[in-house]
């Protein structure tokens, strides 16, 4: 948890400090950053989900692939 506040406190500081706008713009990004990495998170994931139905194909090709990888490894 120390961890993941030390990430929150750079990043905070890094908005205040590189971010060419007034205060109060400066203090809410700083407080809000963390939904953009959050952002493109859920993002990737939908394109990936999207993908699987659009190319069902590479999908499946895809997880053959997973799937002989994961009995090779297991046997």
């Amino acid at each position: 948890m120390k961890f993941l506040l030390a990430i929150y406190v750079a990043g905070a500081a890094l908005a205040l400090w590189r971010t060419d706008a007034s205060w109060p713009t400066r203090i809410v990004l700083a407080l809000l950053w963390p939904i953009g990495p959050v952002a493109f998170l859920i993002t990737v994931a939908i394109l990936v989900g999207a993908s699987l139905v659009a190319f069902p194909l590479v999908a499946g090709g895809i997880a053959a692939l997973v799937a002989a990888a994961v009995w090779w490894l297991v046997r």
